[in-house]
């Protein structure tokens, strides 16, 4: 049975009509709270805009079946002037010699050029005036499609206009002359500027092993961490008291310490738990989150499938700064719509610069 926590997390990679609000209860309030970033669904479009203002808008084929694979993603960065840079790519074939290295455009029946198609690169990037066209049609209902070696990719325009609109709408952009979709007398130089990435200075842990701190300890910080977690959320916690679970320990500093547990399993994600403690009790867990998939040397991370052919995924990360776990990148891969396994782009809401 799916987890509400994983679902909660993939619908970024799902076909929604709203944004998606945070995932996880634990991530960090100042995070969520002070950095701008969108995630939006609707019909056969998506936009993720992260925390420096860049946006990017991924469009695919119709969700009908009959359409090959196929996906554009528009990137625009924050501030004055800047361009809009559309990438394309075509689901993967049976036979990648199959692949056309020259494909044609076009919008509405005319000639846009064409794409080459290299077998080296997983995409291509149209050409300015390519994507300019390519903006436009797909606001006002127009087909795009490109051609060759006998077979037809055509681009859905359903739900592009009001994921543009989105993404004007967050970078500033609504009524300027820049705007993609609604365009305007105000100048360029009025739009919002970039933004720099969250800056996480990650801190050295100790090596070694966390020496066992004994069943009753472990009874006691049971009870802790069960009152920290919703037990519809880390529902597999319990079974630690009858032996069918365990806790794992790490070492993060003096006095602090890493506990993991495995939270829930589906049928093709499965979440653990993890908690800052002190090293003996009174132990006061910190929580960090409840979807983790691993963790090493001072990173948590968090990958997820949005089902089971494995053509998206969710992911997150969590860096210790020597106090906190501090959520570093959030990011999916795009719709599940058979583009390529592991997914088709890489759609971040949150980015940082991390140092050592």
């Amino acid at each position: 049975m799916a987890h509400t926590l994983a679902r909660a997390l993939l619908t970024a990679v799902a076909v929604c009509a709203a944004p998606v609000a945070a995932a996880d209860p634990f991530v960090d309030a100042a995070r969520a709270g002070d950095l701008p970033q969108v995630r939006f669904n609707h019909l056969d479009w998506e936009l993720a805009c992260d925390n420096t203002r860049t946006c990017r808008a991924a469009g695919y084929q119709a969700d009908d079946g009959d359409t090959p694979p196929v996906s554009v993603l528009l990137q625009r960065k924050a501030g004055p002037g800047e361009p809009i840079v559309a990438e394309l790519r075509l689901g993967d074939a049976d036979d990648t010699a199959l692949t056309p290295p020259l494909l044609a455009m076009r919008i509405d029946g005319r000639s846009l050029g064409t794409v080459v198609m290299e077998r080296s690169e997983p995409s291509s990037t149209l050409s300015r005036a390519q994507a300019a066209a390519l903006v436009k049609a797909v606001a006002a209902s127009g087909k795009v499609s490109w051609q060759g070696g006998g077979q037809t990719w055509t681009l859905s325009g359903r739900g592009a206009a009001a994921v543009l609109l989105k993404m004007d709408e967050f970078q500033g952009r609504l009524g300027t002359r820049g705007a993609a979709i609604r365009k305007g007398l105000r100048p360029d130089d009025e739009v919002l500027p970039p933004l720099p990435p969250q800056s996480v200075t990650r801190a050295r842990v100790p090596h070694g092993e966390v020496r066992p701190i004994g069943r009753d300890a472990e009874r006691r910080l049971l009870a802790v961490l069960r009152k920290s977690a919703a037990s519809a959320e880390c529902a597999d916690l319990a079974a630690i008291a009858t032996g069918e679970n365990a806790f794992a320990f790490a070492p993060l500093a003096r006095d602090k310490m890493l506990v993991g547990a495995r939270c829930w399993r589906g049928a093709y994600n499965e979440g653990y738990g993890y908690w800052v403690v002190n090293n003996s009790a009174p132990f006061s867990a910190q929580p960090v989150t409840l979807l983790g998939s691993d963790y090493e040397n001072g990173v948590i991370r968090a990958v997820h499938r949005g089902r089971g052919i494995g053509d998206c995924y969710a992911s997150d990360t969590w860096v210790w700064d020597g106090k906190r776990f501090v959520h570093s990148e959030s990011l999916t891969t795009g719709m599940c719509r058979g583009i390529t396994a592991g997914g088709a782009w890489v759609l971040p809401t949150l980015v940082s610069e991390v140092k050592r």
